[in-house]
């Protein structure tokens, strides 16, 4: 795959190793002829240790070969997270490592959670783009700044916080960003 093809939450092989990329920043040359810079930082799915790629535009990584399977979050103790298989009820153990950042946005109503199976082992989920979540704590909305593009931290139902809009009131459902954590809109 070509550097500029690779996306973030896409997994490819680095040293042999399945890395899932989770931040991918793009540096264009200032002089002709120069070629553009591709700079990933990605986690290994084995040892999860973070990694450093760099690749020039012409270059590429190979995508690593994983299969994905839905599946539903059942729950959670303070170690691990469990996951059961949609299709043939069978269940999965992560480490609260493993999961990642992606806690912070499974619930249990969550649809669309994809389990990444390499060699026959679970090594981390997918979380869908755009997530619907409640708003469980945060300051009242003062009158009249509705028109202002002001914001204030409001705690989510998974303890996720996140800085909203001044009208964004407690009980208020919003749609947030997986892969950058950011407010899009109320759901």
């Amino acid at each position: 795959m070509i550097a500029k093809d690779i996306k973030r939450g896409m997994i490819v092989v680095s040293d042999g190793a399945p890395c899932m990329i989770e931040n991918v920043n793009v540096q264009t040359p200032s002089a002709r002829g120069a070629a553009t810079l591709y700079k990933f930082r990605a986690r290994n799915l084995l040892t999860k240790n973070k990694v450093d790629l760099v690749l020039r535009g012409g270059e590429s990584l190979n995508e690593a070969d994983f299969r994905v399977r839905a599946v539903k979050y059942l729950y959670s103790d303070p170690e691990k997270m469990y996951f059961m298989d949609e299709e043939n009820f069978e269940q999965y153990e992560l480490t609260l490592e493993e999961v990642g950042d992606e806690k912070n946005y499974l619930t249990e109503e969550l649809e669309g959670v994809q389990i990444l199976i390499y060699n026959d082992a679970p090594v981390g989920i997918r979380v869908p783009f755009t997530i619907s979540l409640k708003v469980v704590q945060c300051e009242p909305g003062v009158r009249g700044n509705s028109a202002t593009s002001r914001s204030k931290p409001a705690t989510l139902e998974t303890g996720l916080i996140i800085q909203v809009p001044e009208y964004i009131d407690e009980g208020t459902v919003i749609k947030v960003d997986s892969r950058t954590g950011e407010y899009l809109s109320r759901a």
